[in-house]
């Protein structure tokens, strides 16, 4: 188990985490900080640290708590565990729209940046006033990212916090299922599947269109699935009408086909009532 801080004094905590987990290296860690940023907590959850502890910790059987749930997850924790303590950690959220949205667009990506032997940009059309179409994007190793895109336009003040919901959620999600698989290739339709159920056990009615995209730099193989949104792929020798499918939260389940291709560059145009927006990736 690693405990850090966000503040240190040579490293900031969250570039830690963040190498770490590039270089693939799976050790729980535990961040206890002052800090007051929610975009700070909420990027530690997203990099898929176990818990965030808020200093001055002074109930110490809450922290032996947590650090035995670190050390020992199927004894201690479950994954129906730390999403319910996921969704009390939101309620200041859902109790505040305006700092919801405002929280959503501090977290948004770089327009150009390199990440997993990848270099990444994408341009966006979409009101400067609102959310329309979110994007992230984040390695999950050092030859592997995941990225997705959730129109929130279609569930109210709901489609923020399920923004959120996915910021903090969605890395956790897919490495358990790459782990599971022993790193083969991931099924997307699986993890909107589980995604589907967090909506409803958050209890956020609404429509959710979303489109996950997977692309390993060292095989070359790029998998996208999408709920609900329109999508085309380039990759020079192919241009490919991805199904649009339905959006999360219209059925109980959701069931999706994913689209496989092998490319070392590609162009996506996603687009919906959110906004349109064009993903470029080349592998380096």
């Amino acid at each position: 188990l690693m405990i850090c801080d966000i503040a240190m004094p040579r490293m900031n905590g969250l570039k830690l985490v963040e190498n770490l987990r590039n270089r693939g290296d799976q050790t729980p860690i535990l961040v206890i900080s002052a800090t007051e940023n929610m975009a700070d907590i909420a990027k530690a959850l997203r990099l898929g640290v176990e818990d965030v502890l808020l200093k001055p910790v002074k109930d110490l059987n809450r922290l032996r708590e947590t650090v035995f749930a670190c050390l020992y997850p199927n004894m201690f924790n479950s994954r129906v565990e730390e999403e319910e303590r996921l969704f009390r950690d939101w309620d200041a959220m859902v109790s505040n729209p305006t700092a919801a949205a405002q929280l959503l667009q501090e977290l948004q990506p770089p327009v150009q940046q390199v990440i997993s032997h990848c270099r990444i940009n994408y341009r966006q059309l979409v009101s400067a006033d609102q959310p329309g179409l979110v994007l992230d994007i984040a390695p999950l190793s050092d030859n592997e990212l995941a990225f997705y895109c959730l129109d929130v336009t279609r569930a109210g003040d709901n489609g923020v916090l399920a923004a959120l919901l996915l910021r903090a959620l969605f890395n956790g999600l897919l490495q358990d299922q790459l782990g599971q698989q022993k790193h083969r290739l991931p099924e997307l339709g699986a993890l909107l599947k589980q995604v589907n159920h967090l909506l409803r056990q958050a209890n956020l009615p609404g429509q959710f269109p979303l489109f996950v995209g997977y692309y390993h730099s060292e095989l070359k193989n790029l998998i996208l699935v999408s709920a609900g949104l329109n999508a085309t792929l380039n990759t020079g020798a192919h241009q490919v009408q991805i199904s649009s499918g339905v959006p999360l939260g219209t059925l109980g389940n959701a069931y999706l086909n994913q689209l496989s291709q092998r490319c070392d560059s590609w162009q996506c145009q996603i687009w919906g009532a959110g906004g349109r927006l064009r993903l470029m990736l080349s592998a380096e």
